[in-house]
């Protein structure tokens, strides 16, 4: 994913499933590059490149 994308993905109401290493994630936020997000199958939470997030 581009910051681009997280940006639109960010400032829609449309719900959009965004994973990292196969595990569904929510974004809490966003820095440069970097975004800081939970797990949706528990209450882990993990700063992780922007790139390495998918649909």
């Amino acid at each position: 994913m581009n910051l681009k994308r997280m940006e639109q993905i960010l400032n829609n109401d449309e719900k959009v499933d965004v994973f990292y290493n196969n595990r569904l994630v929510w974004i809490q936020s966003t820095n440069n590059n970097i975004a800081k997000v939970g797990f949706i199958d528990n209450f882990e939470e993990s700063d992780v490149f922007i790139e390495d997030l998918y649909e």
